[in-house]
């Protein structure tokens, strides 16, 4: 899976968002400064994120950016999906619409297998996940296998 800028800063500031007090607003500068995002960059984001109802605003002085629903409410698949849309496509289609031929027929399965092993971990961890530092039991354990921190 290749995480583009755009998720890794969206998934950025929604943690940030997730780790202040429920409807306080935080300026979107102060996000970008907190995390080192540019912050026309992270406007274009959070307005994705307002889009897609994981993200409030408010304009003016005391304006700012909080949470639409509780952190534990919000998956990390959630986030991606609103910046970059469905976890897994070949060619900007749905891994189920795939026809091959019969000699790689069963491409499509891996990759329906891959969206659903994607699905596992991104719809299983939510926002207050990551902000708290405690991920799932199920997807703490992948981490335990010395093989999970290995480039191949």
């Amino acid at each position: 899976m290749r995480v583009t800028a755009k998720v890794d800063y969206a998934l950025r500031a929604a943690v940030v968002l997730a780790g202040t007090e429920p409807r306080q607003p935080i300026k979107g500068d102060e996000i970008g400064r907190r995390e080192g995002i540019p912050t026309k960059y992270l406007e274009s984001i959070l307005t994705d994120l307002r889009h897609a109802d994981l993200v409030r605003s408010q304009r003016g002085a005391e304006g700012g950016y909080w949470l639409a629903h509780p952190a534990d409410e919000i998956t990390i698949a959630d986030v991606i999906r609103a910046v970059e849309g469905p976890l897994a496509n070949v060619r900007g289609e749905r891994p189920e619409a795939l026809e091959y031929g019969p000699a790689t027929s069963a491409l499509r399965d891996v990759w329906v297998a891959t969206r659903a092993a994607l699905r596992s971990v991104l719809e299983r961890t939510t926002l207050a996940d990551v902000a708290d530092g405690r991920l799932p039991s199920q997807v703490a354990r992948l981490l335990d296998d010395p093989e999970a921190w290995e480039p191949h």
